[in-house]
């Protein structure tokens, strides 16, 4: 390039080819070295719009080139049209380059009000996008780790702060116009506070709220505040949010939409499929209703449980109708699971039980007495082949009981799952210790023909179905664990400090 270019005048570059493009303008969807050479060749290449009146600064951010855009930036300050800037704006916003969007927004803060061909504002977009703040809901022991780290003084990563700062400078621009033009800014075309809260944008509703809290009063159409959108679809972070406010929770959960439903009849309803399936299983799914069933239920006045909407269902009603498929499937699926599990569990019994009957070394001729008896591998062998009998019966026991179970709603709040949980453990450990016996009857067996390496070999290999059974079954056992004991965990607060 740099051969090619001394042997070019700078006024060649500006040549255009038949899409109107410049060679400059292909040169940005690449590497900066070779821009920067052709911009020492000719400065103002950097201010020539291609194909479509659109200039490469816009291009690059386009297709994402973040380096690139960046580089651009520094060479375009002062020189981009008002609409340029538009359109780099929201391309920037689009394409998740919120650090381009920040510095422009710097250099311009009237972009606040501006608006896009669907007419929604760069905060209406952010209010639309959770990924660009990395919002998750933590459940379990994720949830147990976040908070841990914000007590330990945990910062955010570099995008958070730089999309809760665009976020930020924003808000505080609309604010700035006044109480009245910023209320009708955000609710046009659609009511941002609720877009956020419905998509759990956790981040970007505790920055408005920071900076304005009387936006918690908002209603929508039907009278629904942000509690009530974060118990419709079932966000526990900006549900916690509100809960900071103290007693404004307990004003807002007085409110009734324009179809006479209260807080619980919203925590009755069944969610969003996408919101359904944050756990697997229909069992597990059924659980989680339960757990947000019954915090609503704590924290809305006792009036409010037999409360009736305008169908005059209250919200036990409604939980019942409402969630009456998902109570079959779950007993189906838990049926499925304990009947699956208990085959296994009485195949590993059988098999143990027969083994203590058919010990390894043989036995003595004259009293019967195992010849291997003062040996350390047979104590080894026989306190496993008990333990597997014994855990595997208790398996037995739990599954059986979970296909006998009444599996009324209730049931699915901890008795069932504690079941399944003591079964699946039980079952784990009567496997791990079937495989111990096995490996160390083996050794018994082989001690005597000087062939140590068949059972060393045996006893490696039979870590390939502990593994195997592990990789299978634990990840249920630990997701009834979590839901069961730290789901409650996602109704403290966050450590998130609004004031």
């Amino acid at each position: 390039m740099e051969k090619l270019l001394d042997k070019l005048e700078g006024e060649d570059l500006e040549l255009p080819d038949d899409n109107d493009n410049t060679a400059f303008c292909y040169a940005v969807w690449g590497e900066k070295t070779i821009a920067n050479i052709m911009l020492n060749k000719n400065p103002n290449l950097v201010t020539i719009p291609g194909g479509k009146d659109m200039t490469p600064l816009y291009m690059a951010v386009l297709f994402g080139r973040s380096e690139m855009a960046r580089f651009l930036l520094d060479k375009t300050q002062g020189c981009l049209r008002r609409k340029d800037k538009i359109a780099i704006f929201f391309a920037s916003i689009n394409t998740d380059l919120y650090g381009i969007a920040l510095e422009i927004l710097k250099d311009d803060e009237t972009l606040a009000t501006e608006r896009d061909t669907n007419k929604n504002t760069v905060l209406h977009l952010l209010a639309q996008t959770p990924s660009a703040f990395d919002n998750k809901t933590p459940v379990g022991w994720s949830k147990l780790f976040k908070s841990a780290c914000f007590k330990c003084g945990f910062k955010r990563n570099m995008k958070q702060s730089t999309t809760l700062e665009l976020v930020t400078r924003l808000w505080k621009h609309i604010l700035f116009l006044g109480d009245k033009t910023a209320m009708s800014l955000i609710k046009s075309p659609s009511n941002l506070l609720f877009d956020a809260t419905k998509l759990g944008n956790f981040e970007f509703v505790a920055a408005l709220l920071k900076s304005y809290p009387d936006l918690i009063y908002e209603t929508d159409g039907n009278n629904r505040t942000i509690i009530h959108y974060a118990v419709k679809y079932r966000h526990a972070n900006i549900y916690n949010l509100v809960g900071e406010f103290g007693s404004i929770k307990d004003l807002l959960a007085t409110f009734e939409d324009t179809e006479g439903n209260n807080l619980l009849h919203l925590a009755a309803l069944l969610p969003p499929p996408d919101r359904l399936n944050i756990v697997s299983g229909a069992a597990l799914q059924m659980q989680q209703e339960l757990l947000w069933f019954e915090e609503v239920k704590e924290n809305v006045q006792p009036l409010f449980l037999k409360a009736t909407n305008k169908n005059r269902v209250n919200p036990q009603e409604l939980f019942t109708s409402q969630h009456k498929r998902l109570l079959r499937c779950g007993e189906s699926w838990m049926k499925n699971t304990a009947n699956s599990c208990m085959i296994v569990a009485t195949l590993i019994a059988t098999v143990v039980f027969a083994a203590a009957f058919t010990l390894p070394g043989g036995n003595n001729d004259k009293d019967g007495t195992p010849n291997e008896i003062q040996a350390n591998k047979f104590l080894i062998f026989v306190l496993s082949d008990a333990f597997a009998l014994l855990n595997s019966v208790i398996a037995i026991s739990m599954f059986l009981s979970i296909l006998v179970s009444r599996y009324t709603e209730h049931d699915f709040l901890k008795r069932l799952p504690l079941k399944l949980m003591t079964g699946l453990t039980s079952l784990f450990l009567s496997l791990i210790t079937m495989i111990l016996a096995f490996s160390f009857s083996i050794m018994i067996a082989y001690e005597h023909h000087g062939l140590k390496w068949v059972p060393i070999l045996i006893s490696m290999l039979a870590i390939i179905p502990i593994a195997l059974f592990a990789l299978l079954k634990f990840p249920l056992l630990l997701d009834t664990f979590r839901s069961t004991y730290y789901s409650s965990t996602v109704f403290q607060p966050t450590q998130l400090v609004l004031y």
